[in-house]
C-alpha cells in the first residue's frame, strides 16, 4: 500500500565429436559444471554473492542489507562469504552461464558466459522475464515503481483513489509529450509498463539506477521511473528536490535469484529467512537500512519501538 506523504502519494550418445564441435561443447558444458547447488557449495566452502551496488541493499563499501542478508546466511551455512561485484546487465549472466537480454516481458539468449557467483542478491524485482531463467527465494523487500520528478516541476501528484489500476492510468496520462528515462535490464525498463502509449519521449539512461534522481534534479529529463527502495532513498538523500508524481505498476517483490536446479540452495536461504523473520532480527535489519519503509509498507514489517 502506498501511504500518502508531502512529496509522495500512494499506491524469472553418440556423435563423433570433430574439433569445433568439441570447442562448442565445453563453452556450453564449461558453466554447467560450475553451477554450484548447497552440496557444492558447502564442499568449496564459500557462498560467492552476486551484487550490483544499488540503494541500500549494496553499497559498494562493503555493507547494506543484502549484504549483511547474505553474509548471515554463509555463516547459516557454515561457509565463508565473498562478494563478487556486477552490474544489471551483467549479473544473470554470472549466475547462470548464459547472457541473457530482457524484450518487454521476454527474453533473448545470445550464448554461454563464466558463472562467478551462486546467488543474486541487490533488490532485484521480481519480474516476467526474469522468472524465466532464475529462481527467486522469498520476498525480502516490498516494491513498487513510480513516476519521479522534480519537486518544481508544473505537476502535481495524484491524489490516491479506491482503484489502483485508474490511480496508474492518472499517473501516466501526464506523460503525453514529456521526457522519461528508463533503464533497460531492470525493473525500471519502460516497455515493462507500456509507456510507449503514453506518447512519453523516451530516453534509456546509461549511467547506475542510483544516479537517475540526480539525472532529474540536474534537468536531463522531466520525469523518471524509479523503484520504492530508490526513491525513498532519494527523497531522505535530496530532501525537497524530487516528488513522486504516482504509481505505473503494481505492487511487486524483491527476492534473492538462484540459479534454476539449485531449489535446495533457495529452500536453504527460505529456511534462513524465516528463522530472521520469526526472532525480529529481519525486522531490524530492514529498518537499519530502511527506516522509512515500515511507513509506505505497514504489512512488511513492524515499525521500530
Amino acid at each position: 500500500m502506498f501511504h500518502s506523504t508531502d512529496t509522495a502519494s500512494s499506491w524469472t550418445r553418440h556423435l563423433p565429436v570433430t574439433t569445433p564441435v568439441l570447442v562448442l561443447l565445453l563453452l556450453v558444458v564449461q558453466p554447467l559444471a560450475l553451477a554450484a547447488g548447497l552440496a557444492e557449495v558447502r564442499e568449496r566452502g564459500v557462498l560467492r554473492h552476486l551484487g550490483v551496488p544499488y540503494a541500500n541493499f549494496v553499497s559498494g563499501a562493503g555493507d547494506g542489507m543484502d549484504v549483511e542478508l547474505m553474509q548471515g546466511f554463509a555463516e547459516w551455512l557454515g561457509v565463508d562469504y565473498e562478494y563478487v561485484r556486477t552490474d544489471w546487465s551483467s549479473a544473470i549472466g554470472g549466475l547462470i552461464g548464459e547472457e541473457v537480454k530482457s524484450r518487454g516481458d521476454h527474453i533473448e539468449r545470445l550464448g554461454a558466459v563464466p558463472i562467478e557467483g551462486d546467488v543474486i542478491a541487490n533488490g532485484m524485482t521480481v519480474i516476467p522475464w526474469r522468472q524465466e531463467v532464475v529462481l527467486f527465494g522469498d520476498t525480502t523487500f516490498p516494491t513498487q515503481v513510480w513516476l519521479v520528478s522534480r519537486a518544481d516541476a508544473p505537476v502535481s501528484p495524484i491524489d490516491p483513489g479506491n482503484s489502483l489500476a485508474d490511480d496508474i492510468v492518472r499517473t501516466k496520462s501526464v506523460l503525453d509529450g514529456k521526457t522519461l528515462l528508463g533503464k533497460l535490464d531492470t525493473c525500471l525498463d519502460p516497455s515493462l509498463y507500456d509507456i510507449d502509449a503514453t506518447g512519453a519521449k523516451v530516453s534509456l539512461f546509461q549511467g547506475a539506477l542510483n544516479e537517475l534522481a540526480p539525472a532529474i534534479i540536474n534537468n536531463e529529463s522531466e520525469f523518471t521511473l524509479l523503484d520504492v527502495p530508490d526513491a525513498l532513498v532519494a527523497l531522505e538523500k535530496w530532501p525537497g528536490q524530487i516528488k513522486v508524481i504516482g504509481p505505473v505498476s503494481e505492487p511487486q517483490d524483491m527476492a534473492p535469484a538462484f540459479r534454476p536446479g539449485d531449489e535446495d540452495l533457495r529452500d536453504a536461504f527460505n529456511r534462513y529467512l524465516a528463522e530472521l523473520r520469526a526472532d525480529g532480527r529481519f525486522d531490524r535489519l530492514v529498518l537499519k537500512y530502511y527506516p522509512f519503509v515500515a511507513d509506505y509498507f505497514p504489512e512488511f514489517v513492524a515499525p521500530a519501538r
